[in-house]
């Protein structure tokens, strides 16, 4: 999820991949701090409740519920013994943080934020990590972007896909920043590499 919660873009995406033949189930990451948050990036006050939430956040935890989602999707009669993750945001990096930590069999991020504060993890990544930036990202810096590049692109595991004109958030169905053109080839490479690595 990103820093609004399990609203109804994320309803929105899990449908669309569960439209492609995925079991999806979106965790609710901010439960320690408020369960069932829902916010919106047009409202000026859920802005603020959003950042607050986000920069109280433990990753360190959410990278044990996110291991916990996989076991519970495991364990589900209708899934086969893999799991992959898909984060936008807050929840891209949570998905580098799986791929570096944990037995994940694939994780995409979308604009992760902050993940050059664990750059030093990158020697540690060892599941197939896709990452989809945005050249133009207002929260993402050039310099940040170029750096992920660097740090990650060497190992053989990771695959970025750029898109020169979009902003952050671009994929985010209704809101300020979508861009449809960059959201449909973002999500066709997300499917196409969760079929590659999820299928059988």
């Amino acid at each position: 999820m990103e820093i609004w919660g399990v609203n109804d873009t994320m309803r929105h995406h899990a449908h669309e991949f569960a439209e492609a033949g995925f079991v999806c189930l979106v965790p609710d990451l901010f439960w320690r701090q408020e369960p069932g948050v829902e916010l919106s990036d047009k409202n000026p006050e859920d802005v603020k409740k959003a950042f607050d939430l986000y920069y109280d956040f433990d990753y360190d935890l959410a990278v044990r519920d996110m291991e916990d989602t996989g076991a519970y999707l495991k364990g589900l009669p209708e899934c086969n013994s893999k799991v992959g993750a898909v984060g936008y945001c807050l929840g891209g990096k949570l998905c580098y943080l799986m791929c570096c930590r944990t037995e994940i069999n694939c994780a995409v991020a979308y604009y992760g934020t902050y993940i050059e504060h664990n750059i030093r993890e990158v020697t540690n990544l060892h599941r197939p990590f896709v990452l989809h930036m945005a050249m133009k990202d207002r929260w993402v810096q050039a310099e940040v972007n170029e750096l992920l590049e660097r740090r990650l692109s060497p190992n053989p595991l990771v695959t970025i896909h750029k898109y020169p004109g979009a902003d952050h958030a671009f994929a985010r169905f209704g809101g300020r920043t979508y861009s449809k053109p960059e959201a449909d080839r973002a999500l066709k490479l997300t499917v196409d590499f969760f079929n590659k690595h999820l299928a059988g």
